[in-house]
Order: C-alpha cells, then structure tokens, then sequence
C-alpha cells in the first residue's frame, strides 16, 4: 500500500500569551495548554500526533516558531490558540514566515464560568474571547489562508473539524513531493484534462512528467513466471473468478494482464511516482489496456487519471490521503452517460475499465471481455457496482489565470445490471437535482472525469481550496443555477484584481 503514514507527522500546537500578567500566569497557561494537547491526543479522534511548542510571549518567540515549523519535515500543519490576550503585532513576523497549513483555535481551557469564584485574575488568565479577536484580526489583515475552528477542545464535534483539517494537512503535505508520470500524452485535442503544469507545481505542489510506455514493457521482459502465479493466485482469493478457467483463453488474458501489473508497480516504485496517467491509444508493447492493474494500484494508494488526465490523476492521490483509513473509499471516476427518469434522473459513472474496487458493493468479479477501442486484445477488469450512500465528487479544471476546484455533493443509488457492458460503475443523482447539479458542474468548466469519495465531505475541500489558495466551487443541495452563475461572476473579478496586484 502507498499509504501516508500519519504517525511520522505532527501538528504543532503553539498558545499565544504575554509577560504582561507575570510568571505565575505563564506556568498556569502552560499547563494548561499541555493538558488541552494530551486530551486532544487522548481522544483516538485525530490521525495525526499534536505536539505542544511551548507559549511564546514576542515577536521573537513568534518568529523562531514558525521557522522552525517550516524546516521540520514531521511537521505538517501549526494550531495557534490564544489563552490570554496576545497583542497581534507580535504575530506579523511570524506569520509572514510561516509556510505550513495555519489552523485558529477558538477555544479556552475551563468550559463554563466559575460564576462565584471567578475573580480578576482569573478574568486576566482567560481571555480567549478576545485574545483569539485579536489574532484573527491579524491574520485576516495580513489575507493568511487560515482554518478556524471554534468549540471546546473536550467537545468530539470540535475535535471531528480539527481531524479533517489534519487529514487535510496530510493531503498536502504529500502532494509537495508528489511526482505524477505519464504514460502517454492526452486523448487528442480534448482541453478539460489538460492545464498548466508548470503553474501546478508552484501551486500544488506536484510534478508531473512524461514517461514513456516502452518502460512498462521493458519491465515486462524481467517478471517470471512465479511472480505472475503469486499474483493471480492473489485475484483468486481476494475477487470472484468464476468466469475465468484455469487453461482457458481468458485465463490467458489474466496472466498477461498480471505480468503487466507487476511491471506498472515496479515502475511505480523505482521512480518514487504516487500517481500515473495512462492513455488507450499509446499501448505500443502492451497486450491490452490495463485496466486491472490501474483499479489494484488506486485501491493502494496511487492516483491515477485515464486519457492522461494529470489532475484528476494528482486530485485522486490526495483524496485517498485525506481519506486514508476511513471505511467507505474513493476512486477515479467518468461521466458516462445519463437517465432521465424525472426526479430519479441520474448519471451512469464507469469507465471503459478504470474504477476502483474500493467503492464496490459486493466483492468484485474478475472478467475478460473485448474492448472495442485501442486496438489491442481483450484486457481483464474487476466488474462490479457501486455502494448506495452520500458522497462528493470533485475535479480541478485550469481556467487560465487560476485553477479551480469544482465539488458536487451526490448520492449513489442503485444501480441495474449491465450484462452487455461488463464494467465497473456507480450510479448517482447530482444534488440539488440531476437538472441544476449537471447543468451547475458544466457552467463551471468541470471535466468529465471526477475524485469520487463516500469518505470526504465538502468540508475537507473547503480547507484544501483554502491551504492551496484556489478557487472553488461548490454544489449542493442549497445551490441554483442563478447563484451559482452569480458566485463565478463575482470570483473571476477577484481573481482578475488579485491578478492584477500582484
């Protein structure tokens, strides 16, 4: 599996207070604030490790923190928290330092009024109601991209939004080293998948090269026959192979298709790449399109984008971060075509192979059949249909002086049998409905292919738009289409003026 691995991470909580009210209050804040980080710990809530750095009480303490923020590797985000009033200028420096994902903790550390024995120094030790107004103020002065979490640090509602922000800090954190390799160029003269790549990599992080296909089946010529015994023997435990005989024509196809999953993974491997895109009309070695291979490596961890689709690929990736160890899975996915059927009208999600066993229903099956497209022989594919449940799906498209991050909420439905197209598939109504829900996503400049996950929620985008700078959008059951047009207006002035400022 190419999983993140959250326990070589950390999140740093840094309290803001002064000198102001003298030694003893500084020791009270500090304990405090190390309870606060051990009970956040303590929660089995959070996936990722918060470490206490301590108070800082000046500009120089500030900026000292945030430095070294910056150049530890395990650390991946920064919690700020003002226990009492923590005058903000003392904030700038660091703050203009700080590279990390910032989160604002508005919380404090005793959950309700001593009414009857509050007294003034205890009014001077707790002032998080308007400390933290104070650093908010700052942060929003200086345009810092900042989560802001508000509740008691006991409350599981509160820790629940400081997980997803972690696990959206996760998300980033691997992107930045993230290399995307292309197995191919895009489908012919479609612009959707495409964008700058350039402008991607200073802003998202990842790198994405082109990689020629002899590599894979140059790496075919080295896998033995053992290897690909041990592999199929794996599909016979692990997915439904009754249609697939033991000598047969199609158990042929299996085989090949192992040998070139093997190579694919190796590949993978030995050039460090999270993510691939792979292309049906550049198969030159190849038996057949590898469609097993790509829904067994995205059920490990690695992105992937069909027809070269590099962002949807890299978007893939880090929705299965965010959404590492949580039940439901995620999974590439294409718009394929449509059912009207008044208020039930949906869309057909599948691919011509490429889906992720992850959000399957029932345990796969592994078929081969003839693919009419790419020329090459039958390729084997694991055939199943989609769970029923609330999901998101999202895309980033380049609209020129930006990118920009489109998320649907949808609601997977059953679907009906396919026994004519043998493929993977989910079935889903766009909310608000089918009509605004489709027409909002095309009015956006969304593509055609989605990161679909039952697991995330708009929120986890909400704070990765936030971190990446970008632009997005969302649909929901709350959007219409004049709102929604109005929201695109409105962002592309500030985007154009922002542009223009810089």
């Amino acid at each position: 599996m190419l999983n993140f691995d959250f326990n070589a991470h950390e999140i740093w909580f840094v309290t803001g207070a002064q000198l102001l009210y003298g030694g003893d209050a500084v020791k009270h804040v500090d304990a405090h604030s190390n309870e606060m980080v051990k009970g956040l710990n303590d929660s089995g809530k959070l996936p990722v490790k918060v470490v206490y750095k301590g108070t800082v009480n000046s500009s120089a303490e500030v900026t000292a923190t945030m430095k070294a923020a910056n150049n530890e590797a395990k650390c991946i985000g920064v919690m700020t928290w003002m226990h009492t009033f923590s005058p903000a200028k003392m904030w700038i420096h660091g703050l203009q330092q700080l590279k990390k994902p910032l989160l604002h903790f508005h919380t404090q550390f005793n959950k309700e009024i001593p009414w009857d024995t509050m007294d003034m120094d205890f009014m001077n030790l707790n002032q998080s109601a308007h400390g933290d107004r104070e650093f908010g103020h700052i942060v929003s002065r200086m345009r810092k991209a900042c989560k802001v979490v508000v509740g008691h640090w006991q409350d599981p509602k509160t820790q629940e939004k400081i997980a997803v922000w972690q696990r959206v800090c996760a998300g980033w954190a691997d992107a930045q080293d993230m290399l995307l390799i292309r197995l191919g160029d895009q489908m012919n003269n479609v612009a959707v998948t495409d964008g700058d790549k350039v402008e991607a990599e200073m802003c998202l992080g990842y790198h994405v090269d082109f990689c020629n296909i002899a590599k894979v089946r140059d790496y075919q010529n080295d896998v033995t026959d053992a290897q690909i015994k041990e592999l199929v023997d794996v599909y016979k435990k692990e997915y439904d192979c009754s249609a697939i005989k033991d000598g047969s024509a199609e158990y042929e196809q299996v085989v090949k298709a192992a040998r070139i999953e093997i190579a694919l993974r190796r590949l993978l491997k030995e050039t460090g790449a999270k993510a691939f895109t792979t292309h049906f009309d550049n198969l030159d070695g190849i038996d057949q399109l590898p469609g097993l291979a790509c829904q067994r490596l995205m059920a490990e961890g690695y992105g992937f984008g069909a027809e070269g689709d590099w962002k949807t690929a890299a978007l893939a990736r880090t929705m299965y971060v965010m959404g590492q160890g949580l039940p439901k899975g995620c999974s590439f996915l294409e718009d394929y075509t449509l059912n009207f059927d008044g208020a039930n009208s949906a869309i057909l999600q599948a691919h011509m192979l490429e889906v992720s066993p992850m959000i399957a229903e029932h345990k796969p099956k592994l078929e081969v059949h003839k693919l009419g497209i790419g020329g090459k022989n039958p390729p084997a594919r694991l055939v199943f249909t989609s769970k029923q449940g609330e999901g998101v799906a999202s895309t980033v498209v380049d609209m020129g002086n930006r990118f920009r991050l489109i998320v649907n909420k949808v609601d997977c439905i059953k679907s009906k049998p396919l026994p004519k197209l043998p493929v993977a598939s989910a079935l889903w109504i766009p909310r608000p409905n089918f009509e605004v829900g489709a027409g909002a996503w095309i009015i956006g400049g969304g593509t055609h292919h989605s990161a679909f996950s039952y697991d995330l929620t708009v929120e986890y985008w909400q704070d990765y738009a936030e971190i990446a700078g970008i632009e997005m959008l969302t649909i929901d059951e709350n959007t219409t289409i004049d709102s929604f047009k109005k929201d695109i207006r409105i962002n592309e002035v500030y985007y154009m003026l922002s542009k223009a400022l810089q």
